[in-house]
């Protein structure tokens, strides 16, 4: 990739009557024909007896509330052991690939069509329990103890994620959850939560449900109570998912407000075109949720605002300060640098047990390995990263970048110790 020059800035979106226009893809041309290559990805051979065991239910037959003491220990014994502890030996390992978030893309499917997402394609088989299996077992043997399932919709097969949730939390694995809702049933949620799940992410950008915004939370609100009702009787956390779109600002105020008052944590996100070609998605003409250049200033304020909450009157939110800062730059085209850890501690495994760094990749042809045998090269990353970054700010590899920048880290480690360790207080 050493032949990638200065990236050329996309323009922004075009505003038409019906909604906004966009380009297939946002990365420079040629760095785009250097991931698209005419050859197909690696392929990982199937070991079709290599099945996820079948988890007893339920384990735990009348679970009892903790307090609020107990629901914190449990909490932060976990946040030790399956992200404090690995982060420290990836840190004596740096030489070595040492995911702290891996993501197990078990369905490319989805429930919902939203108008923003590419990240599905209904016609793409999901995952085996043969790749789930073999998947956990490689992430665990080096040194991974974190793993987020991906979607699409993961809950399209309830039963399949059970086994997962089961199978990894028994290895001491923080499994976390992002979900539409709309599939989480009570049923569902006892079941996960008696097999261990960590944390569930839901992912809502309205408050009522609308054609380019399904995500939304009436539909689910019978089965978020629940969730949030049955918290301390499983252990696990619960926190909302908001992409920032130029259709649903004052619900991202309004969604804000429930997250507080259910005493949870927001995650906020601004809403992009696709920054690589997906050739399945269909919207990318007349798009309602696309942000425009008259939407900066107005996205601007609603970040402010969102900052105030956090600084002045404690709301719980995951995005570092700074993060929300830089957001008002990514949508103008001007991401400032920073450091990005995909392929290097975080990455994904696609529904067939191929690798690739982060999610935007997923569609891309270059060969980055299969499951157990990766062929991730910081040189070769480092080399992409010089474009990508320029229109990316993930959130989870942006936290890792300020994770891996050791002052930060210790300075972040004293306030907690200071708080005594009750959950986490501010951020990076």
């Amino acid at each position: 990739m050493a032949e990638i020059q200065e990236n050329i800035q996309t323009p922004p979106p075009v505003p038409t009557d019906k909604g906004t226009d966009a380009p297939a893809f946002r990365i420079d041309q040629k760095l785009h024909q250097i991931l698209y290559k005419e050859e197909s990805r690696p392929k990982l051979e199937p070991m079709p007896e290599n099945v996820l065991p079948e988890p007893v239910y339920p384990q735990k037959p009348n679970p009892v509330e903790m307090t609020e003491r107990q629901y914190q220990k449990l909490n932060a014994i976990r946040t030790w052991k399956t992200w404090g502890s690995p982060y420290f030996k990836s840190r004596w390992h740096s030489g070595e690939l040492r995911p702290i978030i891996p993501y197990l893309f078990t369905e490319w499917k989805c429930n919902l069509d939203c108008h923003y997402c590419w990240s599905y394609n209904n016609a793409v088989k999901g995952m085996t329990e043969d790749v789930a299996k073999r998947s956990i077992d490689w992430l665990h043997s080096i040194g991974s103890r974190v793993l987020a399932l991906m979607g699409g919709e993961p809950l399209l097969r309830p039963k399949f994620i059970h086994k997962i949730v089961d199978y990894s939390a028994k290895k001491d694995i923080f499994v976390y959850l992002p979900t539409n809702g709309r599939l989480m049933k009570p049923d569902v949620i006892d079941r996960l939560g008696d097999a261990g799940i960590a944390t569930v992410n839901l992912a809502v950008d309205s408050v009522k449900e609308r054609k380019s915004l399904p995500k939304a939370f009436e539909p689910i609100r019978p089965y978020f109570d629940y969730l949030v009702k049955r918290q301390r009787y499983y252990g696990y956390t619960v926190m909302f998912n908001i992409n920032i779109c130029h259709n649903n600002m004052d619900d991202v105020k309004e969604l804000t407000e429930i997250a507080r008052s259910n005493g949870i944590a927001t995650d906020y996100h601004i809403n992009e075109t696709p920054m690589t070609e997906q050739d399945h998605f269909k919207h990318l003409t007349e798009n309602q949720t696309y942000l425009t250049p008259d939407d900066w200033p107005k996205v601007d304020a609603l970040l402010d605002y969102l900052n105030d909450k956090r600084i002045n009157h404690g709301y719980k939110m995951v995005n570092p300060i700074q993060h929300m800062e830089d957001m008002k730059l990514l949508m103008r085209g001007k991401v400032p640098p920073w450091q990005c850890r995909a392929g290097q501690n975080s990455l994904i495994i696609r529904t067939d047990g191929t690798l690739a760094p982060c999610f935007p990749m997923y569609s891309a042809t270059h060969d980055w390995g299969v499951v157990g045998d990766h062929k991730f090269e910081v040189k070769q990353l480092d080399e992409m990263k010089v474009d990508c970054t320029k229109h990316c700010l993930s959130t989870c590899n942006y936290i890792l970048g300020y994770c891996y920048d050791t002052m930060r880290v210790l300075t972040w480690a004293a306030k907690q110790a200071r708080h005594g360790f009750k959950g986490a207080s501010g951020s990076f």
